[in-house]
Parts: C-alpha cells; structure tokens; sequence
C-alpha cells in the first residue's frame, strides 16, 4: 500500500533511483521525502546549461538542465537540480533539495523547499511546496498551499480509511498524483496522499488519502442581502 509507483510514473523522471528501495521493499512512497537531501548530497553536480534573463542569484550547489530559462527575480538557493526546458519565473523561490523535473513550471512568489516535482508540473503562482511530492503533469492553480507541519509540531500520520498511519515525519506536505488538479486558492493539509488523474475544486481544504480518479467539490453557502440605503 502506498508504493511509489501507485501515485508516480516512474518514466517521467530521471531521479527514480531514489524510489528505488521504496518499491522493492513496498514501503510507503512519503519515506522518500526524508532521503531527498541525501540523494542530492551524492549525485549533484553543479553546473550551468540553461539561461539566464537578467541577474537571478544561483547559489553554488545548484545543477539547471539544457533549454531551461531562469528569470531575472528567481532565487534559487540549493541545492537543487533543475531538468531541462523549464520556466523558473522571477519570484520563485527555489529553496534546499529541490528536484524539479524536465519541462516544469516555477512560477511567481512560489517557494519551493524538500521536494521533487516529476516532469511537466506546473507550479505557476503563489504556492507553497514544501516536504512533498507531485507527479507527471501535476498542476497546483493560484494560490494553493500544501501545509507541512501540524499546529501542534509534532509527528505527522496519514488518515486513512478512519485509520492514523505513522509516518515519522514532523515535516510532510503532500504526495499528489500523476495529472492531479488541484484548484485555486485550496489548502492541502498535512500528510495528505491524492491520487492520480484527480481533480479538486477552487478552495477545498483536503486532509487524509483520495482515490485515483476522484472529483472534490468544495461549495461554501452564502447568503445575499439588501444593502441599507444610507
């Protein structure tokens, strides 16, 4: 339950080494949040193949792949290992042990921290990613937060059909599945696991496991009323 390769295609990204051991000992795929700093300590070089708009600060530890363009406001601080063909806009903040995929979407006052974004997401506006996960194609809308840390600080567990699952992690955003869509300005609570092919409406608030294939719907009531003429 839970293996890597239920919520990840293993095909669009080049760092599947490090979901290697997961899959074969059929371990949770959230463990892998906890070795990203470990797998880039050992296979990250730095270098510069990319493009630079402006003057963006690239720190030393930092690898950006072929065809990708790094504009002038982007803050990548490392390590990180950006793939080829990416757009890293001006405000992205790009923190330590990042991963990001070929063909993926950085975009303005996001940040980015303890992560790997597999091939082709787009992470555009205003987002928090932090101690997670996304899949092939994965889509966060305007303003969406991936939380990664309880108010109470202390170790994370995943809610599951009424069931608490342990991670041992304090810190654990999400684990978002291949072409899952994730709407406007929605709050995706700590320890959550959503599915692949999943859509989830403009403002949901998601905490626990969702299925693959799975719509939320997200409805707050309103009421309207006649303003008192002054």
């Amino acid at each position: 339950m839970f293996k890597p390769s239920e919520y990840l295609d293993m095909g669009h990204t080049q760092h599947h080494a490090l979901f290697e051991t997961l899959e074969n000992e059929d371990k949770p795929v959230w463990e892998a949040i906890a070795q990203i700093g470990d797998y880039l300590k050992f296979r990250l070089t730095p270098g510069m193949e990319g493009t630079l708009v402006g003057r963006p600060f690239i720190g030393e530890k930092v690898y950006i792949g072929d065809g990708t363009v790094v504009e002038q406001g982007a803050f990548i601080k490392g390590p990180a290992w950006i793939g080829s063909n990416c757009h890293i806009r001006s405000g992205a903040y790009i923190r330590e042990h990042v991963i990001l995929g070929d063909g993926v979407v950085a975009g303005n006052s996001s940040e980015f921290k303890n992560c790997v974004l597999f091939d082709g997401c787009e992470v555009p506006h205003f987002n928090y990613v932090g101690d997670s996960i996304l899949g092939y194609k994965a889509h966060l809308g305007a303003g969406v937060i991936l939380s990664n840390v309880k108010l109470t600080r202390d170790e994370i567990s995943v809610l599951h059909d009424g069931c608490m699952i342990p991670t041992g992690l304090r810190k654990f955003g999400a684990i978002i599945g291949d072409k899952t869509e994730v709407g406007c300005n929605s709050v995706i609570n700590p320890g959550s696991v959503l599915g692949k092919n999943c859509i989830l409406y403009p403002g949901t608030q998601w905490r626990g496991v969702l299925g693959h294939q799975s719509v939320v719907k997200w409805s707050q009531q309103q009421t309207i009323m006649q303003r008192r003429a002054r």
